[in-house]
């Protein structure tokens, strides 16, 4: 029995001595060889005291053996460890670029709807504006010689003017007041400024916001045609109206 543990102490002292020289020499080898030390040592004592030298030669080779596969296995183990850091590391940037995906899409929608809505506002500013067009064209209140008084086909025409003016709060009108070229200068001013007057009061009456009515008159200096006759006189003894948008009234001024 002293025999087999002297000669296990022998061997194993041995290959202590072996593998810390390799140790030295080697350093980054050193983990490798621990487990397979463990196994050997452990391997020639067992073998040793249960077979002799020769036993202990043999559990030599099958605690290398032994001491390698547990070796492997932690080595297997670490790598599988690195190997779910590096899955979870992988899935959160999946999920970070799904998220950026989403955002994308989120920025291209909002960038489409609002491309969508500046379109249908030119589309809105542009009828507007042929609108306004028309109903400025013909937008003239006439009046009988020497009369301020407004008829009856002309207030229906002011009763859709204001109508208009209810639905676009925004607009204005801008009014100027005519006469034509009978009688003196002082006079049709006068008419001109009477006319205007009355067109103004009656669109407040109809609830429009005296603030949003401009007028100024201009008496007979304006007339449409060059020609004085009775019907380029009755044309121009007007009062005319031209609605404002706020685009219109800052070109305007």
């Amino acid at each position: 029995m002293k025999k087999q543990l002297i000669a296990a102490t022998v061997i194993s002292a041995i290959l202590f001595s072996h593998t810390s020289w390799a140790v030295v020499a080697e350093p980054q080898k050193a983990r490798e060889h621990t487990e397979e030390l463990v196994g050997l040592s452990s391997g020639i004592l067992l073998g040793a005291v249960i077979a002799g030298p020769v036993g202990a030669i043999i559990g030599a080779f099958t605690g290398t053996i032994i001491g390698k596969t547990v070796g492997d296995e932690a080595e297997i183990a670490d790598k599988n460890q690195q190997l779910v850091k590096q899955k979870h590391t992988l899935v959160a940037q999946q999920q970070q670029l799904i998220a950026m995906d989403l955002q994308q899409q989120e920025l291209v929608q909002v960038s489409e709807k609002y491309y969508e809505l500046q379109t249908n506002l030119a589309e809105l500013n542009a009828n507007q504006q042929r609108t306004l067009n028309e109903l400025t064209i013909g937008m003239n209140v006439q009046f009988k010689t020497g009369s301020s008084q407004i008829e009856p086909l002309f207030k229906q025409q002011l009763d859709n003017v204001a109508y208009m003016m209810t639905l676009s709060p925004e607009l204005t009108i801008d009014l100027t007041g005519y006469a034509d070229r009978r009688g003196d200068d002082q006079y049709n001013q006068a008419l001109s400024e009477q006319r205007l007057a009355e067109v103004i009061q009656y669109l407040v009456l109809q609830g429009i916001d005296r603030q949003r009515l401009q007028g100024r008159a201009y008496g007979a200096t304006s007339p449409l045609h060059t020609e004085q006759n009775i019907e380029n006189d009755f044309f121009d003894r007007r009062v005319t109206l031209t609605l404002m948008s706020p685009a219109a009234q800052l070109a305007a001024n």
